[in-house]
């Protein structure tokens, strides 16, 4: 029955682009999509860094040409795999972002946020990627003109006092000896001008998060670890890895490695609160999940291991 809803709701939806957008339309943005995603491949995927650029070049020209078309918002782009594409929950606009690899140890990100208008316009904000010349990327708010890079993989729509906050989860792979993931809150001006960052997060400092104040929140690793940093429904929480350097150097990011802790931040006030420790549960001995035993306390076999299969 579930499947037959998606259907309807899916059949539905295209009925509502199509009585927006016209036939000429959708087909030309259905070719410039196909040569598109040959583009967005390439400038990700091909060996040579010269290549890459050069075809990000021409992808960003061509894709700016699709979203002049009449009502492309509703146009979902959906073969420009090495492309995020996030709609925000209230679909007043969405956000698209990728990266661009220049060698292991430069990477830039690029993106533009499509607003929704009500006559099918294009209103667009490039982003700009000024990361190399922040020396503390943490510390200011600012614009989709000098923006801190990011690969956006999430977006969740926050109120306070009648105003939207839009936090972003964004990935960098910064360089060859760490990694970034970014937490980030976006709103809108009275200018209806994104703006990126603000005082939004509160913790205690440590030796592992920068000193506050922040204008958005930053989780930095060593290259090889992975660490979490994701929203869950369930709980209402932004849930992350707690971190430890594996060589007690712990202002060294590229040493930061998860311990199997968690910490959480909560949204209370208008601000995303930090919940130092997520699972305070601890376990008595013996309540530690284990296998099956084969032995018994007496040390003798319970059971042939051929018996267990």
């Amino acid at each position: 029955m579930f499947r037959y809803i998606l259907i309807f709701l899916f059949c539905f939806t295209g009925t509502i682009v199509k009585a927006q957008v016209n036939a000429k339309d959708i087909s030309f943005m259905q070719k410039q999509e196909d040569s598109l995603a040959f583009y967005a491949k390439c400038m990700i995927y091909d060996s040579v860094a010269e290549n890459r650029f050069y075809f990000d070049s021409i992808f960003i020209r061509r894709f700016v040409a699709a979203l002049k078309t009449s009502h492309s918002f509703q146009y979902p782009f959906d073969s420009l795999i090495t492309i995020s594409r996030l709609y925000a929950p209230d679909s007043s606009f969405r956000i698209f972002t990728w990266q661009l690899q220049r060698d292991e140890s430069y990477y830039r990100q690029e993106g533009a946020i499509q607003m929704r208008t009500k006559d099918g316009s294009l209103k667009l904000f490039p982003l700009f990627d000024v990361s190399d010349y922040a020396s503390v990327p943490t510390d200011s708010i600012r614009t989709n003109k000098n923006w801190i890079g990011a690969i956006y993989y999430n977006i969740i729509e926050k109120d306070f006092k009648g105003k939207k906050y839009y936090t972003l989860f964004g990935y960098d792979d910064n360089d060859m000896a760490s990694t970034r993931k970014w937490l980030e809150v976006l709103t809108f001006n009275a200018a209806g001008e994104p703006v990126f960052g603000g005082h939004y997060f509160t913790y205690k400092d440590d030796e592992l998060k920068a000193p506050q104040p922040v204008d958005r929140f930053l989780l930095e690793y060593q290259k090889d670890a992975r660490a979490r940093l994701v929203y869950d429904p369930e709980l209402d929480l932004v849930v992350f890895d707690h971190l430890i350097s594996e060589s007690n150097q712990p202002q060294k990011k590229f040493t930061l490695i998860p311990d199997g802790d968690y910490e959480a931040f909560k949204w209370q006030n208008g601000k995303w609160v930090h919940v130092p420790k997520l699972f305070n549960q601890s376990l008595k001995d013996g309540e530690a999940p284990m296998p099956e035993p084969i032995y018994d306390k007496e040390g003798s076999s319970m059971k042939p291991l051929k018996e267990k299969n």
